[in-house]
């Protein structure tokens, strides 16, 4: 059997997976009630809290699925980027855990689980389109194979999630801001505000989020009366267009017929039926995971670890955990 194991910020996550790469089960900890009440992840918060939970956590998948530690044969955990100290917490223990029962110890990029997170429910053909949407990653890849993939472009500022979660605050929404937006968009007019498209017209695959999260904070002061509902479907609408055109751009420029949609925004519905239906007029293939392998989860990271099992590509335990990979 092989452990793998997630602790990269606030969700503290545990999977196991055959020797043949089949996922046996998964167990997720979300923190989000903790940090409700600040708005958004507060790191210390996030890695005290991933010490408490993590032990315990892998003792019930083990128990749950009636596995013993000797029944362990590899280690998989991610090493970033994240926050640090949640991160340490994860690779402290997988590390510990690695001397004393003498198995392998396999490291993994986070980014590059989410990109691979489709492959836990669906075959997909190389090379796709990655585009990584989260609340600490706005990114597209050119992914070639499992060893290789190209970052074409990624966030100059906020995240996609971020200005999610920052537009909601404002709002009054509670963290995390996606689900709120996403349900109050659609009792409003799309089109009731031309919040701007940023970076849009640019020619390159990059993104820029801060100001539309300014448009809408100079939009809410300057106007006596507004429908909330407006501003969360506006704002909603200028994210996902900017996100599927920039997606499109990249497929066509490279003349890649496939994307792949990773990423906690990737379970936003609106994203993917503007996904969908572009999609079908371009005549290309759009791939989603489901909802509950879009968040920060440990499945995505046993997948790569599961692959980088067979290659025996092990990691040594004086390697250390890292907070950015590109």
């Amino acid at each position: 059997m092989l452990l793998a194991l997630e602790t990269s910020c606030d969700e503290t996550g545990v999977a196991l997976f055959s020797e043949e790469g089949v996922l046996v089960k998964h167990l997720l900890y979300s923190q989000v009630a903790l940090h409700s009440p600040f708005g958004g992840i507060v790191p210390e918060i996030a890695s005290r809290k991933q010490l408490e939970v993590l032990p315990s956590l892998v003792k019930k998948l083990l128990e749950e699925t009636n596995t013993s530690l000797g029944d362990l044969k590899a280690l998989a955990v991610t090493f970033g980027p994240g926050l640090i100290g949640s991160l340490l917490v994860g690779v402290s223990f997988t590390k510990a855990l690695s001397w004393s029962l003498r198995v392998p110890l396999i490291k993994v990029d986070h980014l590059e689980a989410h990109l691979r997170s489709i492959f836990l429910e669906k075959k997909v053909e190389f090379p796709y389109i990655g585009l990584l949407v989260s609340g600490g990653h706005t990114a597209l890849f050119l992914v070639n194979s499992w060893e290789n993939y190209q970052l074409l472009g990624s966030t100059k500022d906020d995240a996609a999630g971020e200005a999610f979660d920052k537009v909601a605050k404002l709002l009054g929404l509670g963290y995390p801001g996606g689900p709120p937006i996403g349900k109050l968009a659609k009792k409003g007019n799309r089109k009731a505000i031309p919040f701007p498209r940023p970076m849009l017209e640019n020619k390159t695959y990059e993104f820029s989020f801060s100001g539309l999260k300014t448009a809408v904070v100079n939009y809410i002061k300057s106007e006596t009366s507004f429908k909330i509902e407006d501003i969360c479907a506006s704002f909603e609408e200028a994210v996902v267009e900017v996100l599927v055109e920039k997606s499109l751009k990249a497929s066509k420029d490279l003349g890649v017929p496939r994307i792949v949609v990773t990423g906690g925004v990737a379970s936003n519905l609106r994203l993917r039926e503007v996904f969908s239906q572009r999609a079908q007029k371009e005549n290309l293939e759009v791939f989603f995971p489901s909802p509950e392998f879009c968040t920060d989860n440990a499945a995505m990271v046993g997948i790569i670890g599961w692959y980088k099992w067979q290659k025996k590509e092990f990691t040594s335990l004086e390697d250390e955990p890292y907070t950015r990979s590109f």
